[in-house]
């Protein structure tokens, strides 16, 4: 078991993370982060000297910025099926542990020491073999074979419900997505274009494409030439449970404002907004919303996860002013709520809508 975690950021050490009796997480920063650092959650850890002391929910006694770091959906399954394998009870593992094994493979920037994390599989990926060793995985809870210990070696820590794992192309690391059990089978082409239709709309998108005319990719935006940028979600930022509707699209207008004092960032969390609000991009939860720290200041981070989706019992996860299903005005009066212009709103709005409309890509619309 591991006692004391230290948090690391571009080769700094930020603080240390130990648990106190009650099995809550403490965090603090090291003092000479303080000198000169940045906060890595700005709400729930400001920088400043003391202990913090987590909540109980909704992380399970953890930080929201480091339960970001964390796998869930298909890399917990994964990360689950691979330590029982080793005769590992996953029960037995504290968030200690489990930050340990992430370790330096986690998304963003942050890196937990002692790292116990597997050394990523960079040869070149097998689509095909790799898609059936999902669907082996997916379709028997009593899978043990090999294609565990590849996939967890291919990135063991990815968030959300679809199989995935990272490579290497080119000049950059990608993320690519596979089917899950109940997904339609053409869903990397659906996201694909939904990506492309995005950037048409001016959302503020990573590069993405088709591997193999069908798997999804998209290329990571919290990995640059020069090291990692450190994300945290709108989940962590705010502690919101995004397992169920947590949040409102005006908290995060009022988190952006707080982190970034910039409009031009406002107007991109509208844009994203509106467009899934016209797509049907229901399971817009708090964790499907990010903020990256670059050069020097938070800025709203790139969109992603954005395609027609059920959502939260058919209606969307984040709520348009109270809302879960919301009209026009729902969208323009929260914008004009927030400081934006009105005119402004409803331009953009029926711009969307056309570029939507026209595409010929089959949605639930608005």
């Amino acid at each position: 078991m591991v006692k004391v975690v230290e948090v690391w950021w571009n080769k700094r050490l930020v603080g240390r993370i130990a648990l106190e009796p009650s099995g809550l997480c403490a965090f603090e920063y090291d003092q000479r982060f303080l000198a000169d650092g940045v906060s890595v959650s700005p709400f729930e850890l400001p920088l400043k000297s003391g202990t913090f002391i987590a909540r109980r929910s909704p992380f399970e006694g953890g930080f929201g910025v480091f339960d970001d770091c964390l796998p869930d959906g298909w890399g917990l399954l994964l990360l689950d099926r691979y330590l029982r394998k080793r005769n590992v009870n996953p029960n037995s593992l504290t968030l200690l542990d489990r930050l340990s094994l992430v370790g330096s493979t986690g998304r963003g920037a942050l890196e937990f020491v002692p790292d116990k994390s597997e050394m990523p599989d960079n040869t070149k990926a097998d689509f095909s073999a790799i898609s059936t060793e999902i669907e082996q995985i997916l379709s028997s809870e009593n899978y043990g074979g090999t294609g565990i210990d590849s996939l967890y070696a291919r990135g063991g820590s990815p968030g959300g419900a679809r199989p995935k794992i990272f490579v290497k192309d080119g000049d950059g690391e990608w993320l690519v997505k596979f089917p899950a059990r109940y997904d339609r089978q053409d869903i990397g082409k659906l996201e694909y274009k939904c990506s492309l239709l995005a950037r048409k709309c001016g959302i503020e998108m990573p590069e993405t494409k088709l591997f193999e005319g069908k798997y999804f990719g998209t290329k990571r935006f919290d990995r640059t030439s020069s090291g990692k940028l450190h994300v945290i979600s709108m989940a962590g930022l705010v502690c919101a449970d995004y397992r169920s509707p947590s949040i409102d699209y005006l908290h995060i207008f009022q988190a952006c404002k707080m982190l970034t004092h910039s409009i031009n960032e406002m107007w991109k969390i509208y844009r994203l907004m509106v467009f899934n609000y016209l797509i049907g991009n229901k399971d817009d939860h708090a964790k499907n919303f990010a903020f990256i720290y670059r050069d020097g200041d938070w800025h709203f981070a790139p969109a992603y996860d954005i395609l027609p989706s059920e959502g939260f019992n058919g209606y969307h996860t984040t709520t348009f002013n109270d809302r879960t299903e919301p009209i026009d005005n729902d969208l323009i009066d929260l914008a004009v709520n927030v400081g934006l212009n009105r005119k402004q709103a409803s331009e953009i709005l029926g711009f969307i809508r056309n570029e939507v409309q026209k595409s010929g890509i089959e949605l639930t619309m608005r």
